[in-house]
């Protein structure tokens, strides 16, 4: 049985310890219901609030949630706005004031560098971070056709340190790479490998992290198709920070180097909530498609990965308020009648109802049963799927009749 702890069972299959049960930093849940008082906390970054430190900075908002695209052409950014995207990370060889006047006019803001004109544009809104060398924790080229070992952690703090000096009014933001969540990647590198001790000293270097790993991509048998690394990633980065930093992740939508690998909606979704379910406070997109010819916004060309991603930012959107409040780590439990087919939670309190976010963490069926504490009889409306639930005795149960299903229940009583 699985606690609502928004991490993989601590069974080990994940390869990580739970989060365990610690009380959060006491923000914002709803008291409507009386069992709210008993609500035990789970360690939280509060991102709203750590957001208003900085004046030029994401928003602090609470029905904001980041959701980004990857180095894409400022010209794209209406057509990415209309399905849902409010961020772009990376300005090729930019910012340059063109790079930058055509985000403002879509209404689309961006981290970047502090290179091309960013000392101009200190008082532009546009602008909400600065962003870090991508994955530093790789392997680097040496300048003569091979790789040379990562980039030592000590160098990204000072760059943040210079960053910060620059412009304390933004964050900086670091991504990294999938050695977070697959140990054994041999990108990182002879000297790297392995070395998972390196990643909180990385996170120094940072006030926002995130991570990439695209498991559907991935050429590795060990570990293609194995969606739940994605998780694996978050857990890592949230503990390295003590669960002080907001953390965020990648997300594949295209088939990168092979259109076979391409995901269908279904599979981006349960990444996605598999990420959110264990607490990342950023979705991005990769988007790119590099074989068997360049197209740098392979997301908007694959008219039902594009749909899809529509309806799942959509539905991360409406929710947004939900996302940034605590989760509660003793108001559910699940069980799977299928052992080989973990079913991982998150549990939240808001506007009088209670709301639990599960998804299967293998491939495979099951049927799970949800114990409720303090619940008699109620409702379970499961969003987005027009169907309701009955909670009788405490309990409901619902099949995951698919491969990483979702399931997203919003419980009355």
């Amino acid at each position: 049985m699985a606690a609502c702890t928004g991490t993989v069972p601590a069974d080990g299959s994940a390869g990580l310890s739970p989060d365990g049960n610690g009380v959060g930093d006491g923000g914002p849940t709803d008291g409507g219901s009386a069992d709210a008082g008993q609500d035990v906390l789970l360690p939280w970054e509060n991102p709203p609030q750590y957001y208003a430190q900085f004046s030029h900075g994401p928003s602090s908002d609470a029905g904001f949630f980041p959701i980004a695209v990857w180095l894409q052409t400022p010209s794209n950014a209406p057509a990415y706005a209309a399905v849902g995207i409010n961020t772009f990370v990376g300005l090729y060889q930019g910012p340059t004031d063109a790079q930058l006047a055509g985000l403002a006019d879509a209404g689309v803001p961006a981290l970047c560098d502090q290179s091309g004109v960013w000392a101009s544009h200190l008082d532009d809104s546009t602008i909400e971070g600065w962003t870090q060398q991508d994955e530093p924790d790789n392997a680097q080229p040496d300048g003569q056709g091979g790789y040379g070992p990562c980039i030592d952690p000590s160098v990204i703090q000072g760059i943040a340190a210079t960053f910060r000096s620059n412009d304390p009014t933004r964050p900086v933001y670091l991504n990294l790479g999938q050695g977070v969540a697959w140990e054994q990647w041999i990108g990182r590198g002879s000297a790297c490998a392995g070395r998972l001790d390196m990643y909180p000293q990385y996170e120094l270097g940072a006030d926002i992290v995130s991570f990439d790993i695209y498991p559907l991509n991935e050429t590795d048998p060990s570990v293609k198709g194995e969606l739940w690394l994605v998780a694996v990633g978050v857990d890592r980065l949230r503990q390295g920070t003590s669960y002080t930093k907001p953390v965020w992740n990648w997300i594949e939508t295209t088939g990168i180097d092979d259109p076979a690998d391409t995901p269908t909606p279904a599979q981006i979704r349960a990444e996605v909530w598999m990420s959110l379910v264990h607490g990342s406070a950023g979705i991005g997109y990769f988007a790119h498609i590099f074989s068997p010819s360049f197209i740098e916004a392979g997301l908007l060309s694959e008219p039902t990965v594009k749909a899809g991603v529509q309806t799942i930012n959509a539905e991360i959107t409406s929710l947004a308020r939900v996302l940034n409040t605590p989760s509660i780590g003793n108001a559910v439990t699940v069980a799977s009648q299928n052992a080989a087919v973990p079913v991982d939670l998150m549990v939240k309190r808001q506007g009088g109802a209670l709301y639990v976010f599960a998804v299967a963490m293998r491939p495979g069926t099951t049927h799970a049963n949800f114990t409720l504490r303090g619940v008699g009889s109620g409702t379970a409306m499961v969003i987005g799927e027009s169907r309701t639930v009955p909670v009788t005795g405490g309990t409901f149960g619902d099949e995951f009749a698919a491969d990483y299903a979702v399931h997203l229940y919003r419980v009355t009583y």
